[in-house]
């Protein structure tokens, strides 16, 4: 025989439970936007430094186009870019931050 006492149980348990389902869901699709943040910035510096190696100095505009930063440092027959960029979804997660390296022939 149930006990009148714990009629509700369950809604309160579940109750309880619920938000802290939903944080590590959104923490959840926070890190894994990091993650493909990270992969399609650092494709796109390794293409920036792949063709500002060939002489083609618009290579940076695509890196602006997924709200990157990036900087290049020239030297020692090397072009190197360094881009950062931040994890979209609007949590408190660091930005992502990338380097490529290619030869400089085009100069």
């Amino acid at each position: 025989m149930r006990r009148l006492g714990e009629r509700g149980a369950v809604t309160a348990e579940f109750a309880v439970a619920l938000p802290a389902v939903l944080v590590v869901l959104v923490l959840g699709a926070g890190v894994l936007a990091s993650f493909a943040t990270t992969v399609r910035v650092q494709q796109l510096t390794t293409e920036a430094a792949r063709l500002l190696g060939r002489g083609d100095d618009a290579a940076l505009q695509r890196l602006a186009e997924v709200g990157a930063t990036a900087s290049v440092d020239r030297g020692g027959g090397v072009v190197c870019v360094r881009a950062s960029a931040r994890v979209p979804m609007g949590l408190p997660l660091p930005p992502v931050s990338t380097r490529a390296c290619a030869l400089d022939g085009g100069r």
